[in-house]
């Protein structure tokens, strides 16, 4: 019992540093749910600003600032603009809409921004309502293989309509990480965690629930 009792508990340790190691990218994510004239939520203006490192990384990858004062010319802005706008067919967004438990579908990213101040990245993108609805609904922001991690900052702005309020709810961590080691928990010893890593970015999303008032 004390050597199985043992590996059990290297096991969870090792489980725990593989969870550790996801996310590899950390992203502060600005919500602002824009309304039409009939009262629907139509469009979310999405802000991204990436951590230090990987904003570095953006940066010197494509030479943007070679004299490395942080200040970026015209020319190296429009050439940072749409940066993380070329997606792959099939590519959510990392940004989910659902009304009443439902998918709401989303199009394409369209005028989008970029920017970099204080050694960080930061771009501006809106996704438009394929089929515009009515509020109440519920935002989401997060990479379903939690490569990436969303944090919603500030207050989700809301525009186009009054009598609505945007609320913010954190997920349990404690149950999320509960979930997480319980899936890597199901892979095989020679599985490669970083492949195989299991969908669970869902679970470690924040909800951004928005609801109106009759007018």
């Amino acid at each position: 019992m004390a050597i199985w009792g043992g590996f059990a508990g290297i096991t969870m340790l090792a489980l725990a540093t593989a969870a550790q190691a996801h996310p590899h990218i950390f992203v502060d994510t600005t919500v602002e749910a824009i309304f039409d004239d009939q009262g629907r939520v139509t469009a979310l203006r999405i802000g991204w600003t990436y951590d230090e490192f990987i904003s570095l990384s953006i940066i010197e990858s494509q030479d943007l600032d070679p004299d490395y004062d942080g200040i970026l010319t015209p020319d190296a802005l429009a050439a940072l603009s749409g940066f993380d706008m070329d997606w792959d067919a099939g590519f959510a967004g990392d940004t989910f809409v659902t009304q009443a438990g439902a998918p709401v579908a989303l199009d394409g990213p369209a005028d989008w921004t970029a920017s970099y101040s204080d050694g960080k990245v930061a771009s501006i993108h809106v996704r438009r309502l394929t089929n515009p609805v009515a509020a109440p609904v519920v935002i989401q922001s997060y990479d379903p293989g939690f490569y990436t991690a969303y944090t919603i900052v500030g207050t989700p702005r809301i525009t186009g309509r009054a009598g609505c309020t945007a609320e913010l709810f954190t997920p349990d961590t404690t149950a999320a990480d509960a979930a997480l080691l319980a899936e890597l928990a199901k892979l095989p010893t020679t599985a490669d965690i970083e492949i195989s890593y299991p969908a669970v970015g869902a679970i470690y999303a924040q909800d951004i629930r928005i609801t109106c008032s009759d007018e």
